[in-house]
Order: C-alpha cells, then structure tokens, then sequence
C-alpha cells in the first residue's frame, strides 16, 4: 500500500518538554522506529507538523534586534529543513537500505481567504494565562488556550496546491521514501504570472497531509499524534476513544480548533475523497494504527482493517 504519515508537532517535541535539540532527537529515534515498522511493508511517504519548533524559531530570530523579524514563511522553511534533517537521519539508521529524502515543499495559499484575520494554529512554548497576556501585549501577538495552558496563535489558510508535487511523485515512484510538506508546506501565493511568494502564515500539516494523499492516490492516511484516540468528553472523566467513526460522525465533536480538529476534517477529506481509511492515533503505534488494530479509524463505510 501507499501509506501517507503524517506526525503531529506535538508527537515531536511533546508539550512542556523543553524545546531543545536533544530532546527533539530522542523524540525523532521513536518515530523513526514507529515509521520504519510500516516503511519495511509498505511504500511511505512522511510528512510533520512544525507548530513548537516555527515558534522557537521565532523567538530566536527576535534576539537579533538590527533588522526587521523574519517571517513565517521563512522560519517555516526553516523548520521543513531542521526537522527533515533529523527525521532522514533517524529513518535512514532505521532502514540502512533505503533511499531517504528530505524534499524543501511550497504549498499555494489563497491571500483574500478569511483565516488571515482570524489566527487559529497554535505555535511556539505554552505559557501560562497571566505570561501569555504579558507576552501578547509585548510583541503584538494573538494568543489563546491550548489545553489548560495558553500559546501564541497565527494564521493557518487552507491548502490550495502542492507546488513540488510532481518532484515528489517522481520521487516515490523511484522508491525513495520520501520526507516533504513539513509543516504543511511553506505557504506562499500565486501571482497571476505564476510568480510565487511568502506570506505570513503556517498551513495546516494534517490539511496538507490529507491534500498531498489525496493527489498521490494513497490508500491509507496516518495522521500521528501524542494521544491514542479521538475521544469524546476529552479531559472529562467521562472521554472514551472512538476505534471508528464516519467523517459526519467525527465532524459533529466539539474539538480544539487548533489540534484535533485538523485532524477530523483531513482523515474526513481523505476518506470522503478517496473511499480509503484514515487513522488516528499515538505515533507509537504507526504499524498497529495501519492494521486497524489501534487509534480511530476513518471510513466512508463502516468496516475492518485498514490493511495488513
């Protein structure tokens, strides 16, 4: 099978881990060992969100106070270029004969889309409430709630088209497994010429991850994350894990707009677009998630496995 994995921010550099190089390296030898696992079986192609490191990333790049801040889209190359760096290594110690890729992906954007003026993705350290304010007011920026504890918000426009997308499908089909689309892509727009250029915004990586399965004709798509499930009543002592759901079903939780529910609507997309399985779940995992033995399972029809 084609099998698009998408890790989640989150299952790299967990939250209220200290965002630092070693930890994010220890966190990328158990992914690598999760992917390698459904690599061995199948033919894979990795993407990753980036929300704590692009958040880091800009906090760095403020500590050089004689030019102007770096934007988003550039810090988010950045991140595609430090994470795949660590990522292709891990995969590579993990499967000696592979050819492994990082491939340096845009994603087009639509600039007059409503999401410039309304931030949702979360990126960066959490903070507490009363920090956060003081941050916001300080630097001019959005925040809001993520989980009990507060982080900066930005952007997150839809993903419209994968410019390197025909790179990766050659890519793929000449066996290499490929790493691309790492935090949904570096968001750009589309001139009428067909110019590109930057804007100041994160995309999606599970909206990303469901377009980029989409368009390669994958069969499965593994959306892979800090938490076993999708759960209703999450954080109540009355949540239960969902082994499968329907995208109606799934689309009418009340979930985070900033974490979970991406993932909802892009397992939704995925399986609404193709008629194959989407699965969520702990990144651990990967190969028990694929086999419909773990996670939630996203189908337009109810049924078994997603495969062996």
């Amino acid at each position: 099978m084609r099998v698009v994995a998408a890790l989640g921010g989150n299952a790299l550099l967990r939250r209220g881990q200290p965002l630092d190089a070693a930890t994010q390296r220890r966190n990328i030898g158990v992914a690598a060992a999760a992917l390698a696992a459904v690599a061995r079986a199948h033919e894979l192609i990795v993407t990753h969100g980036n929300g704590p490191q692009v958040g880091l990333l800009a906090l760095q790049a403020e500590a050089y106070q004689e030019g102007g801040a770096y934007p988003l889209d550039v810090l988010g190359a950045e991140s595609e270029g430090m994470i795949g760096y660590l990522l292709q290594q891990g995969l590579r110690n993990a499967l000696p004969s592979r050819d492994v890729a990082t491939l340096l992906t845009q994603v087009v954007v639509d600039a007059r889309e409503p999401a410039f003026a309304s931030p949702t993705k979360p990126i960066g350290p959490v903070y507490e409430a009363a920090e956060a304010a003081a941050v916001a007011a300080a630097r001019g920026w959005a925040v809001r709630p993520d989980g009990a504890r507060w982080r900066r918000v930005v952007a997150s426009p839809e993903p419209a088209a994968i410019v390197e997308l025909e790179t990766i499908r050659l890519l793929v089909d000449a066996g290499v497994l490929v790493i691309c689309a790492g935090g949904g892509g570096v968001p750009v727009i589309a001139a009428g010429d067909g110019t590109l250029s930057g804007v100041e915004a994160v995309v999606d990586k599970d909206l990303a991850a469901a377009l980029l399965a989409i368009e390669l004709d994958a069969d499965a798509l593994l959306l892979l994350t800090d938490v076993p499930a999708v759960q209703t009543g999450w954080g109540t002592p009355e949540a239960r894990a969902l082994p499968q759901a329907t995208p109606e079903q799934l689309r009418g939780l009340d979930l985070a707009a900033g974490s979970m529910g991406p993932k909802v609507e892009a397992a939704g997309r995925f399986a609404d677009a193709t008629g194959g399985s989407a699965v969520i779940g702990a990144l651990e995992g990967a190969a028990a998630l694929l086999k419909g033995r773990a996670g939630t399972r996203v189908h337009a029809r109810e049924s078994g496995g997603v495969g062996a």
